[in-house]
């Protein structure tokens, strides 16, 4: 049977819409073209987000809840009034990706599966000044949604302080998002430094909500993610519908909304009314943009005070005044430590074993699963908690540290526990992984190479 189709009017120009029938979101029941009819709806604020920057395609091409990929390189077969522009990455490799400016260009990436939209903070016509400095409130797990709140409020106050405007959006997920438009004059390293002292500032003036530190069993409260800044980095965009059973929507908000607003109201079908009604609170953010200077003056400050640089995403190359990297492992190239009979080495005294290499921590780690998928990790955790039911009850929800890593095109799921909180002659070793995936199985080439395709080994429970 041949594939239905639709065409839609944007502009003067037709888009075809391919399966506009596909149900997207089983829970509500929104098809593909109810997402593109809500983004031409809120056309002008999600452009606002997105116009003139070069993105990264995350395509659920079977909807939200299933398996999903970054593409960077732009699809071969394409209009010719669909603009790319050349962006490297930390890997060396380059790649023409998408830049959209008007309406007609957003629905013919949503109808390739962009559920939301990933921008880089730079505009295509200069990719080594960004425009934008991101911060990105990432809560531990059992932080409430008013301590969210609450951090976002003093981000507010600390971005004041230094002379710049925030422009606050929920994330559409669990945490919120706080923008500042600034001047074009700074190179990323710059911005992300400038980050990293704001992070550090909000830290000083909320210490019992707010952390900078960037090992999540070292974390407490919110994190303030500064490496979001970092190159080659992209974040949801105000207006971006997120793959949530309930269609959530990255909303921005007037700061004097955000006392009380609740992440739940802001949905697929809420939000264009709301966008009809009340207009975008982000207009007019691209009209002033401010200076990094008096952030990049407090960086100064805390590196004379013995604060130097905070850790990198750990696929970049070591920095200039970043603390010391462990060497990793040999087999860091596929993200597995060495197993000997199907069981994986303890860490070693004062170490964490993890697929980025050895570090040195003060936390008694384990790792319980390397998945391919969520679903698959958090079985694997299941199987673990059934085993140890006298352990389970002592940790506390951050202590369970569940990381979305980074493998070719898509992601994958670790799973470790904390066990600082486990009388230590009760803690249970390291056994062999609940789920052991390997992404790079197979793959010689270096990791973040831009190609849409993607791994096609799947993970297997541990038979043990």
């Amino acid at each position: 049977m041949p594939t239905r189709k639709e065409l839609v009017e944007i502009d003067g120009r037709e888009v075809t819409i391919t399966n506009p029938e596909k149900v997207f979101f089983p829970t509500t029941g929104h098809t593909k073209l109810d997402l593109v009819r809500y983004y031409l709806a809120v056309a002008e604020g999600a452009l606002r987000g997105v116009s003139g920057r070069p993105m990264a395609l995350k395509r659920f091409v079977n909807g939200a809840g299933s398996e999903f990929f970054f593409q960077k390189r732009a699809p071969e077969s394409r209009p010719d009034w669909i603009e790319t522009v050349e962006l490297s990455f930390p890997s060396g490799r380059t790649a023409h990706e998408i830049v959209v400016r008007n309406a007609a260009q957003l629905a013919w990436i949503v109808n390739l599966g962009c559920i939301d939209l990933n921008p880089h903070p730079v505009r295509a016509d200069d990719l080594e000044h960004p425009d934008e400095l991101r911060v990105d409130l990432d809560p531990v797990p059992g932080v409430t949604w008013p301590q969210i709140r609450d951090v976002a409020l003093v981000t507010k106050e600390a971005l004041e302080a230094f002379g710049l405007r925030g422009w606050p959006k929920t994330s559409g997920s669990r945490g919120f998002h706080v923008y500042s438009r600034i001047e074009r004059r700074w190179t990323f390293g710059e911005v992300r430094r400038a980050a990293l002292a704001l992070a550090r500032e909000v830290e000083l003036r909320a210490p019992d909500l707010a952390t900078s530190k960037w090992w999540k069993e070292e974390r407490h409260g919110v994190f303030l993610d500064y490496n979001q800044n970092a190159k080659d980095r992209t974040v949801a965009s105000a207006y971006s519908v997120r793959p949530t059973p309930d269609a959530r929507v990255s909303t921005p908000l007037r700061w004097e909304e955000v006392g009380d607003c609740r992440p739940e109201a802001f949905t697929i079908d809420t939000v264009p009314d709301r966008f009809t009604a009340a207009g975008d609170p982000a207009e007019g953010m691209d009209e002033a943009p401010g200076s990094l200077e008096p952030l990049l003056e407090l960086s100064s400050e805390h590196e004379a005070a013995g604060l130097g640089d905070a850790p990198w995403p750990p696929h970049f190359a070591k920095q200039a005044g970043e603390p010391r990297r462990v060497q990793p492992s040999k087999r860091r190239r596929s993200g597995r430590a060495q197993v000997r009979d199907g069981v994986v080495p303890p860490p070693a005294p004062g170490k964490d074993v993890g697929p980025t290499g050895r570090r040195r921590t003060t936390m008694p780690l384990i790792e319980i699963a390397r998945a391919a998928t969520w679903g698959e990790a958090m079985e694997g955790l299941e199987r673990w908690k059934a085993r140890h039911q006298r352990v389970w009850p002592r940790l506390a929800p951050s202590d369970v540290l569940v990381d979305s890593m980074r493998g070719r095109n898509t992601t994958w799921t670790r799973i470790r526990l904390n066990l600082r909180d486990v009388p230590e002659e009760e803690r249970p070793p390291q056994e062999a992984l609940e789920v052991d995936y390997d992404p790079w199985a197979g793959y010689e080439g270096p990791d973040r190479s831009g190609s849409a395709e993607r791994p096609r080994r799947r993970s297997k429970p541990n038979a043990s």
